[in-house]
């Protein structure tokens, strides 16, 4: 089976330490930069209350939902502060010609 990586914008939209939002065929997910340049993706709905995590502060590699403060380790998805306890799926990420390509599982 081959590899699909989607289009998902321009990797200069999502600003240093920043998430993003990107939705396709119906699903949301979150983009990430890292202050270092680095870009990941996770599902975007937080797994406690299902909250758009693009409206959350990102510092480090950490992202806080804006609801209740619930944080994830957005390179692993590894839940990493209550009331979260479930962790978010993450997807492969590339920069191909200045455009964020994710792969979906």
């Amino acid at each position: 089976m081959s590899e699909t990586w989607i289009d998902a914008g321009p990797a200069d939209r999502i600003s240093r330490e920043d998430v993003g939002r990107f939705e396709h065929d119906g699903k949301l997910y979150a983009l990430y930069r890292t202050e270092d340049d680095r870009y990941f993706a996770t599902d975007g709905l937080c797994t406690h209350e299902q909250v758009d995590l693009s409206d959350g502060f990102v510092s480090g590699t950490i992202i806080e939902c804006p609801m209740h403060n619930g944080r994830f380790d957005f390179t692993s998805g590894e839940a990493k502060g209550a009331p979260v306890c479930v962790n978010l799926a993450t997807y492969p990420v590339k920069i191909d010609n200045g455009r964020i390509r994710l792969r979906l599982k």
